[in-house]
């Protein structure tokens, strides 16, 4: 059994979804929260000032699509200064809602992850005495891999992803301690659902996106579980001025360098990826440096006691990496470089199963 990526012709209309068009309905909910499924909204930001910031609004835990709706808040804020605060908080299911048709999700008090046809959003967040306010404007249309949907198994078990924003025009604030912050910046959001728990299909996968001069970039390698044959998934979007230049698969490798074992996690972690699309004479080679780690967490690090227990039991030693670095964005033409651009970036690695032999 293998999985695959849905892009044929018939997976379009089994979806209900254009291949030309992202319509606005498809970043509301496509869940309803139940046993079974699960779902987020994420959005990242790299700051003029030098801060950064993640929020995720999740309706369950990554790997719980067999729980009851058990929201959970995810704030990352780090400062200029390199301070860094790593918030999730557990949101009461009453104080959970999520519109279907149009991206209007509230958790608790205050907290907030609405949109305006694709064109713009508003995230607000607060967990402790951390607080974001911040505006999201598109500037690269939103895209889909093929539909967006990766089907594994004969039962077509589902994960499923739509960049709404691939890069987006950031400004707002953010506040610590009551200090508040005026900012702007650059940022991204994307949309996740799935019908299965991540660890049960998903054995690993890097992804980063960023943007370096004229270049957004959205790369991504997803290897299955060992059931599904430890199959690989590659995604890759690349626009220039805000156009879409390549995303076809296909015109994709990936390559891992550097690789050394994390000493709290225990995964092998590569120093540097690599992407590189070939399309007819042109070149173009994406590649992400670590500089240094953000988060470094086992995924049980905020069950209760009780579910980190049980993970242990059945030898559950799954975790996420968040760096940030370099990427490097260079278009070859013939094998002459045409031109080349570095910027700041943060990626992930994603890391359900256990580490793999070299």
């Amino acid at each position: 059994m293998a999985d695959r990526l849905a892009a044929m012709s018939d997976d379009y209309g089994r979806f209900g979804i254009s291949p030309e068009v992202v319509e606005e309905w498809e970043d509301g909910a496509r869940t309803d929260g139940s046993a079974g499924s699960y779902e987020w909204w994420y959005f990242d930001a790299h700051l003029d000032d030098g801060a950064k910031v993640v929020v995720v609004f999740m309706n369950k835990d990554l790997g719980a699509a067999t729980a009851p709706l058990s929201p959970q808040l995810r704030l990352n804020l780090e400062l200029p200064d390199g301070t860094a605060y790593d918030h999730a908080v557990a949101i009461p299911a009453g104080q959970w809602s999520a519109a279907s048709g149009r991206t209007d999700v509230r958790m608790g008090p205050g907290n907030r992850f609405a949109g305006d046809n694709l064109r713009e959003y508003r995230i607000e967040a607060t967990v402790g005495d951390v607080r974001v306010d911040l505006t999201l404007t598109s500037q690269v249309p939103p895209w889909r891999p093929a539909t967006g949907h990766m089907l594994f198994g004969p039962d077509d078990l589902q994960f499923n992803w739509l960049p709404a924003v691939p890069q987006g025009a950031v400004r707002g604030s953010y506040t610590v301690g009551g200090a508040r912050h005026e900012t702007t910046g650059v940022g991204y959001h994307d949309h996740n659902w799935g019908t299965i728990g991540l660890q049960k299909i998903i054995h690993d996968w890097y992804w980063g996106r960023g943007q370096a001069g004229p270049y957004t970039v959205i790369a991504s390698f997803i290897t299955s579980v060992e059931k599904y044959d430890f199959a690989e998934i590659p995604i890759f979007m690349l626009a220039r001025d805000g156009r879409i230049i390549g995303d076809d698969p296909a015109k994709m490798s990936f390559e891992r360098q550097g690789v050394y074992t994390d000493p709290k996690t225990g995964k092998p972690v590569a120093g540097v990826v690599r992407y590189t699309y070939v399309d007819g004479d042109d070149t173009y080679v994406v590649t992400f440096d670590r500089g240094r780690d953000l988060v470094r967490n086992p995924l049980t690090k905020d069950l209760p006691w009780l579910k980190r227990a049980a993970a242990r039991l059945v030898r559950f030693d799954g975790a996420y990496l968040r760096f940030a670095g370099e990427l490097t964005i260079e278009h070859r033409c013939r094998e002459e470089t045409v031109d080349q651009f570095t910027e700041e970036a943060i990626w992930e690695l994603m890391y359900f199963g256990h580490a793999r032999p070299a």
